[in-house]
């Protein structure tokens, strides 16, 4: 079915539709059941949709959350949160299942917080972008002898891809190394005056020369999706440490010398997203209280890491999200223990209900504003850039652009099919507004831009809730 195909489902009555927060796991028929039952809590705000299926033919849920829903709203960023990429690191699929039920429920009470985060932002939040490897990790159960090896903290980690045969939960794809290579690009075209944004995909990563096999299912949907929507800020949710990492994941000198702070353009940006995490975390910045799960005392460093410091990795899909399209995107590793005891959950929630909130919130800093012809109409795919920063934004559908910046005071150049203007714009926590108007009219309507009309497979919540019960 084509992913921009959309489902019309008749109405189903569902008794008893609640948004209550339960403090428990939620297996895939119980991620689709309460997904669905909260967008029916929110109609107004919430839809579930789909940007495909995994391998196993589980779908990669998606809850939009807006005032208008199901289309992008010239001037309203668009942010999202992707959880589960390793399917055993479960702490950030159900925080974020969890976030989903009290947005509903803080924006039915009318918390003005909340009402002014739904009504000025489109956020998309996916729970699992590894449902297989989630059940696998779920049903696994440890060895007794005592000369066998406990698996646990493998079991489930990858996508089931390999060839297109299916393994047990140990083998087939790390999904945080399937992503296209675009750093040697980058650090190649930074000697060269070559492109800084949108770098293009290479060919031989389709056919599994630059990444082992191939891009796994998940990875192709979730790059659709990336660049499909014009999205400003992100993040993915891990397990394992707790920390919050940022770009780059890979050193300029790797393999030779792969440890190495790796700076990108936005090193600044970046150091400050990630401490809005790290500082509102219940411990994540607590040096001296909150205890090293390694040998890294992160707590000690504002509870943040250069990646490429931490450790390089080649494949991440933080890196890809910056090189290959608008959006800014960091790590958060959240729990020492990838599959905690189910009694925890409720604690982890509570030291990661603020952090997500003021993430969130830092989407609407720095600049923005949208570019425009000499008849007030939007162009599409204008380049926005600032002056001392190697790293470029485009313009969305409609004109509109949003650029993360630290506060401060720079020179801004937005340009397009020959026109450019320059002027002064000022970032402030608060986005400062900085408009632009450029020479005539396009001549046609740009074809590739992100936020177009075209829409993914939207599947009503209602369809969600009855899938569930044809299979109980």
């Amino acid at each position: 079915m084509s992913s921009t195909a959309v489902l019309t489902v008749g109405l189903l009555f569902v008794a008893g539709v609640t948004a209550n927060i339960e403090y428990v796991y939620h297996n895939y028929t119980e991620l689709t059941r309460v997904l669905g039952e909260t967008a029916l809590q929110c109609p107004g705000i919430m839809q579930v949709y789909t940007v495909g299926t995994s391998v196993q033919g589980r779908e990669l849920w998606v809850m939009e959350i807006s005032d208008n829903l199901g289309d992008h709203e010239p001037g309203e960023p668009e942010f999202k949160y992707v959880g589960n990429m390793h399917g055993n690191e479960v702490v950030g699929r159900e925080i974020l299942v969890y976030l989903i039920q009290y947005i509903c429920q803080q924006y039915q009470a009318g918390d003005s917080r909340i009402r002014s985060l739904v009504h000025e932002t489109r956020i998309h939040i996916m729970p699992s972008m590894n449902p297989d490897g989630f059940e696998y990790a779920e049903a696994y159960t440890p060895p007794t002898g005592p000369n066998e090896t406990d698996w646990s903290y493998l079991a489930g980690r990858y996508s089931f891809f390999d060839n297109g045969e299916r393994y047990d939960g140990f083998n087939g794809t790390d999904l945080n190394r399937n992503f296209p290579d675009l750093n040697t690009a980058v650090y190649r075209y930074e000697n060269t005056s070559g492109p800084n944004n949108h770098l293009s995909v290479p060919d031989d990563f389709w056919t599994g020369e630059s990444v082992s096999m191939g891009p796994a299912p998940e990875t192709k949907r979730v790059m659709d999706w990336i660049l499909r929507y014009p999205f400003v800020l992100s993040a993915n949710l891990h397990g394992g440490d707790l920390v919050s990492s940022y770009a780059y994941d890979v050193s300029r000198t790797y393999p030779n010398n792969p440890d190495v702070y790796t700076k990108s353009p936005d090193d600044e940006v970046f150091r400050e997203l990630a401490k809005t995490y790290s500082l509102a975390h219940g411990t994540m910045a607590k040096c001296g209280v909150t205890q090293p799960c390694d040998t890294d005392d992160f707590a000690c460093q504002d509870g943040i890491t250069n990646g490429a410091d931490w450790y390089s990795l080649t494949g991440g899909m933080q890196d890809f999200n910056y090189l290959a399209s608008n959006c800014f995107e960091i790590t958060l590793e959240l729990s020492c223990n990838k599959f905690p005891p189910e009694a925890e959950l409720a604690q982890f929630w509570e030291d990661n209900k603020e952090a997500l909130l003021q993430y969130m919130e830092k989407v609407h800093s720095g600049i923005k504003g949208f570019v425009r012809d000499t008849n007030n109409n939007g162009i599409a795919d204008a380049v926005i850039s600032v002056r001392g920063i190697n790293h470029d934004v485009t313009t969305a559908r409609d004109g509109d652009y949003w650029r993360l910046l630290v506060p401060g005071t720079y020179r801004v150049t937005a340009s397009w099919g020959g026109w450019s203007q320059e002027k002064t714009c000022t970032a402030a926590n608060r986005a400062g507004v900085c408009d632009f108007v450029l020479g005539a009219p396009p001549t046609q309507p740009p074809a590739t831009s992100a936020g177009s009309s075209a829409k993914p497979l939207l599947v009503s919540v209602v369809l969600a809730v009855a899938r569930v019960a044809s299979w109980l």
